[in-house]
């Protein structure tokens, strides 16, 4: 019997290398789990067909000796990201039968690693949304209380981690898609820096923001993950070529303090969440400072004045880029078609038929502020107001190693709770929009139980490719909490 709970792919790797189990036998394990928990939970679109085909695949290179770290490793893929003759229907109707015709970036790093892909998570369609609510194919409930959301727009990913259906999985972000489900789920999940992991291949939510992401258990898993997928892609416009990471580093760590010590200083903006934070939330957030104070870091107040406009800021740009993005699902090219007597016929009743409600309303926002007249009025005013928000972050970090904030306002909340009230549930990512505005790497961590058992959650900011910042006080805190 493999003990699933406490699992890490270190542990993983070494039983596969000493004999202790094989990776189809780890697979099985899943396998078992899924069939148990997945009907209830539905974390799982699709367990594909030729996991143990991969699992197979896998354990031949322990044999020949050119096994990774990842060699059967069992991963959960967000339903937003292609694998090659698999379905990938981004939690919609409207590509419910959509089949990729090739592999994302990050799906070819998974391959070459042999890494098993188990299946394919539920999320929010189109990624919009912050509870796995919105997907066509059903909510997903959280595993700690099955009456409650697990977080958005990645729940499926995060589900399927903290249920022991797969040992790690990938989400991707564009608002707190990882970081928030992460902390509902009681899991570590990374924002890595935009521009450090390929978005090659993924459905387009907002291409200036969106990121895949990892999750797992543990620091060092997510780590782990991290550095096998960050590379530059030439096949992504936006992925950051090495030089320009390290000398981006350089630039915004003039001190040149390695992670392993120096970078001990903390801020945090408590003037942004004085208010519309539940009290539970701030108290475990006092509790983890003093935990990282006993760690010898050192917490320091900072303001951060233009970061209170980062939610609004956010909820122009990105339904802009949805419209923008969504405008291809026509009913006519691929996806869900509606019959209709003429073309306009057919692509009202394909948008209107094939996209949810949020979609919906996303796409219809987005619409109206790129429109003529409104054009200026908001979405240019949304763009000078990011540009503030990331010199402001920046120019914090020349005076603090990290910005400190919780992950979410709020504990999971009930299912439906916040469905008729889009104002209350984009409030979740009241945290999560400063980091993807500026594009910093961002890293969610579980720092307790609440009275009800439910996970609470801190996350950490820190300067553009310092994910190795991020890591190390993630290790200290994993400690600290122990």
């Amino acid at each position: 019997m493999i003990d699933l709970k406490n699992l890490t792919i270190e542990k993983a790797h070494n039983g596969f290398k000493n004999g202790d189990f094989s990776c189809r036998e780890l697979l099985e394990e899943y396998l078992k789990v899924i069939k148990e928990k997945n009907e209830e939970l539905n974390a799982y679109l699709e367990v594909y067909k030729d996991a143990l085909e991969q699992a197979n695949i896998a354990q031949e290179k322990f044999t020949d000796n050119t096994a990774t770290i990842l060699t059967g490793i069992p991963f959960a893929i967000k339903d937003n990201i292609l694998f090659k003759e698999h379905i990938a229907s981004a939690g919609s109707k409207i590509l419910e039968n959509y089949t990729a015709a090739y592999d994302s970036t990050v799906i070819k790093e998974l391959k070459k690693c042999g890494a098993v892909l188990v299946g394919r998570t539920n999320m929010d369609e189109f990624a919009m949304g912050s509870s796995t609510q919105t997907s066509a194919f059903g909510v997903t409930k959280n595993p700690y209380d099955i009456t409650r959301v697990p977080g958005g727009s990645s729940g499926g990913s995060a589900v399927a981690v903290a249920a022991d259906m797969a040992l790690v999985s990938l989400g991707t972000e564009t608002c707190g898609s990882v970081r928030e489900p992460a902390a509902f789920c009681g899991l570590v999940g990374l924002k890595p820096t935009y521009g450090a992991v390929s978005r090659e291949g993924i459905s387009a939510m907002g291409n200036s923001l969106d990121q895949v992401s990892p999750f797992s258990k543990t620091v060092r898993d997510v780590e782990i993950v991290f550095n096998m997928l960050s590379k530059h892609d030439p096949l992504d416009s936006t992925s950051v070529p090495e030089v320009l990471r390290n000398s981006k580093v350089k630039k915004q760590n003039p001190l040149g303090y390695s992670h392993t010590g120096e970078a001990k200083k903390i801020g945090v903006p408590w003037h942004l969440f004085k208010e519309g934070v539940e009290i539970e939330v701030q108290e475990n957030f006092r509790q983890s400072l003093k935990k990282l104070k006993n760690s010898g870091y050192e917490i320091m107040d900072i303001e951060l004045p233009y970061s209170k406009y980062s939610l609004a800021t956010y909820y122009i740009i990105m339904p802009a880029e949805v419209s923008t993005n969504l405008s291809r699902f026509d009913g006519m090219r691929y996806g869900f078609s509606a019959e209709g007597d003429n073309l306009s016929e057919v692509y009202k009743k394909s948008r209107q038929l094939g996209f949810g409600k949020e979609a919906r309303r996303r796409i219809l926002l987005g619409t109206y502020v790129l429109s003529h007249g409104y054009y200026d009025a908001y979405y240019n005013k949304a763009i000078r107001v990011r540009e503030k928000i990331k010199e402001e972050i920046m120019k914090t970090f020349e005076k603090v190693d990290y910005i400190l904030t919780p992950t979410a306002p709020m504990i999971p909340f009930k299912l439906g709770e916040k469905l008729d009230d889009p104002v209350a549930m984009y409030l979740c990512d009241i945290f999560s929009a400063p980091a993807n505005l500026s594009g910093v790497p961002s890293i969610a961590l579980p720092s307790g139980i609440s009275k009800d058992g439910l996970p609470f959650s801190i996350q950490f900011m820190a300067s553009h490719f310092n994910e190795d910042a991020l890591f190390h006080i993630g290790k200290d805190f994993e400690l600290a909490m122990q």
